[in-house]
């Protein structure tokens, strides 16, 4: 099973709730980098990734699945991740393979959850969990369980990804530090963004996480100069960070960007 990628185009981040979550309102682009799940019939719960250490939110999505499904829940299964999406990097990859073994397991369920029930358990397990449940193109919002699908128009993107991982509570906690984020979220302006022309798209992408991740990361400004000088139409933060992407509109333009930066990847959005 595949578990793509994704990219904040735009992120808009409201001061924290009571509970201590921040309401967002984003724009979700499903990206043809991923990971491969493969869930099969074993003696025993399992899961394996090759090159990463430690917890896996894989596992809590398989304990979580058991949970809710009770009785109704398939026999014991073996998770083998094959790690693409570089870890730690903002791009939904934790999640997104959370994502795959819930659906997986829905699929060799007695009696289905179905997808509303799995974006539930989803937003138990971590913020971009409900979005990855139907891999695609959205809009998200409240705390990441609000997930509508939206058309974007065609677009080659540079990545740039970074060794060292960025906690997102870090991010979160220095974006109120220093009061990036805003006292209004209007996902009708951005559901009206991602129906525009590339170019006016771009101009209006934003992340009011950036100017936090900056804070804790300097050095990150190096490769959003790289992409503007490489002709990105807009270069960014993604997420809480720390991966760095372009925006082109074709992917020889993007190839040529990305050939000029160490480390640079190409990808595109799924169809």
């Amino acid at each position: 099973m595949i578990a793509p990628a994704k990219v904040n185009l735009l992120l808009h981040v409201a001061p924290p709730r009571a509970d201590g979550y921040h309401p967002l309102c984003s724009l979700f682009a499903s990206i043809d980098l991923a990971d491969e799940v493969v869930v099969e019939p074993a003696a025993a719960d399992e899961v394996r990734c090759p090159g990463v250490e430690g917890p896996n939110l894989a596992e809590r999505a398989l304990a979580a699945y058991r949970e809710a499904a009770g009785a109704a829940a398939p026999g014991p299964v073996r998770v083998t991740i094959t790690k693409r999406i570089p870890v730690a990097a903002g791009l939904g990859g934790g999640s997104a393979d959370a994502a795959a073994v819930l659906r997986a397991l829905d699929a060799l369920a007695e009696r289905p959850l179905g997808p509303d029930r799995l974006r539930e358990i989803g937003a138990r397990l971590g913020a971009d969990v409900p979005s990855q449940v139907e891999p695609r193109h959205a809009l998200v919002t409240g705390v990441g369980e609000h997930v509508e699908p939206v058309a974007l128009p065609p677009m080659a993107l540079v990545l740039v990804p970074q060794r060292e991982g960025l906690p997102t509570a870090a991010v979160y906690a220095e974006a109120d530090r220093i009061g990036a984020t805003r006292s209004e979220l209007d996902p009708d302006a951005v559901r009206a963004l991602a129906r525009a022309p590339l170019p006016e798209l771009a101009r209006g992408l934003e992340n009011d996480l950036q100017a936090a991740a900056l804070s804790l990361r300097p050095e990150l400004e190096r490769p959003l100069e790289a992409l503007r000088e490489a002709g990105a139409l807009a270069a960014l933060v993604t997420g809480s960070g720390p991966t760095t992407f372009g925006v082109f509109a074709t992917v020889e333009e993007a190839e040529r960007a990305a050939a000029r930066i160490p480390g640079a990847l190409v990808s595109t959005l799924r169809a």
